[in-house]
């Protein structure tokens, strides 16, 4: 018996050795395919999301109509003709809380020389938000309600918040990611205005 045990593990010493270099090069592959998994990642986590190009820049401005967080309705198409500024928004978002001053101010001074200034307020309960308003004195401009995020689809948006500039021919004419500033309506919002 010891011929054929020797036998035995002479075949599997064999089998085993031509079973390494396949080993390794599934170990080589795997290896690989982590490392740029992880480059893709980081490159993309690492990105400013306010770069991100949004395809409704230069098209129509998406449809917008609903009832409003204060009791009222509020439709997008009354207003063609007119600068838009719309933001969508959330209560459970802190850079949301950070800008709502900016469109407080963007809507109380801007206002009388033609922008509208209306908000979305997306994936949230009505008694949230209102809160929320509460706690700013009050909102200067309505707020669609967006319960089950649909409105936010259709605009094409990643997160909040995202404010679209749209034109008085209805056209999205520029898109921003993040806290809104008082430079960016400033810089974006104000010429649009001019008559």
């Amino acid at each position: 018996m010891t011929a054929t045990t020797d036998q035995v593990t002479d075949e599997r010493d064999d089998t085993a050795a031509s079973a390494r270099p396949l080993r390794w090069l599934w170990l080589t592959v795997a290896v690989a395919a982590a490392v740029v998994v992880t480059v893709v990642l980081a490159v993309g986590f690492g990105r400013d999301p306010s770069l991100v190009a949004s395809p409704l820049v230069d098209e129509p401005a998406p449809g917008l109509s609903g009832a409003t967080l204060d009791g009222g309705r509020f439709d997008l198409a009354d207003h063609h003709g007119r600068v838009v500024l719309v933001n969508v928004w959330a209560s459970w978002c802190p850079p949301c809380r950070d800008e709502f001053p900016v469109l407080q101010a963007a809507a109380t001074e801007l206002g009388p020389r033609g922008l509208v200034v209306v908000g979305i307020d997306t994936m949230d309960s009505d008694e949230a938000a209102q809160r929320f308003i509460d706690e700013f004195g009050g909102a200067d401009f309505p707020s669609v309600v967006d319960r089950d995020g649909s409105k936010a689809v259709e605009w094409g948006v990643f997160g909040v918040p995202e404010t679209f500039l749209v034109d008085r021919d209805g056209r999205i004419v520029r898109k921003t990611v993040g806290t809104l500033t008082d430079a960016w309506v400033t810089e974006y919002v104000e010429p649009l205005l001019a008559p």
